[in-house]
This record gives structure tokens, C-alpha cells and sequence, in this order.
């Protein structure tokens, strides 16, 4: 399916949950914010929280520092 990941086109294969995505792209769930549409997805949600296509989905990581 066809999804806008941080602003690009993106092929997200066989859909799924946001957990499936972040696997798909080898991010730790742990360690990002997702938004999809505009809207936070809480991280307990991840894994029962679907794309669909066309989807805008937004992964921020988290920078640490001092």
C-alpha cells in the first residue's frame, strides 16, 4: 500500500499496524513518536492501530544530549 512517510512516498508491503511499520523500516517503537493524519498514536496503540492507504504518517526520534 501506498503511504506518505515523513513527507515522501513510501510502499509500505502487505499493510499492517503501526508496530508492523516501524519493523518494516527498523525503528525501535521505544524510542519514537508516530503520528498518523495529524493525530498521536499512543504507543500502547502500535500494535492495533492500522495504516491504510494513503495514510500520512509522521516517526520522530527522540535525540538525546546536554
Amino acid at each position: 500500500m501506498r503511504i506518505k512517510l515523513n513527507g515522501d512516498d513510501f510502499v509500505f508491503e502487505g499493510g499492517g499496524s503501526v508496530a508492523q511499520l516501524l519493523q518494516a523500516i527498523g525503528v525501535q517503537s521505544q524510542a519514537v513518536a508516530v503520528e498518523v493524519n495529524l493525530h498521536i498514536v499512543r504507543r500502547s496503540e502500535y500494535p492495533r492501530h492500522e495504516i491504510k492507504e494513503g495514510d500520512s504518517v509522521e516517526v520522530v526520534n527522540f535525540v538525546g544530549g546536554g
